[in-house]
């Protein structure tokens, strides 16, 4: 007959299948920041996010505020046309 497993040892192994489970389903977030039409205007919006971080008038205050947060970070800046489209990539990482 085979032994039963103590409840310590069954919580153990619930909670490695969990992980296990969590780990190839999820990527990893990046800082990445995306400067994009936004209403009549343009916003800032970090890659992965519905919310904008913050919004402009002009394109180039959004992509100066965008280059800040990137440059903390570490990460990218990527600049879209008015059209939606990717106008260029601006890299701050290591």
């Amino acid at each position: 007959m085979p032994k039963e497993k103590s409840w310590k040892q069954l919580f153990l192994d619930l909670a490695k299948a969990i992980s296990e489970s969590l780990s190839g389903t999820s990527r990893a977030r990046t800082w990445h920041q995306h400067v994009v039409p936004y209403e009549d205007g343009w916003a800032v919006r970090r890659e992965g996010n519905k919310r904008i971080t913050s919004k402009h008038r002009k394109q180039s205050t959004a992509i100066n505020k965008a280059k800040v947060i990137a440059k903390r970070k570490k990460a990218d800046v990527i600049i879209h046309r008015a059209s939606g489209g990717i106008r260029e990539r601006i890299g701050y990482g290591d």
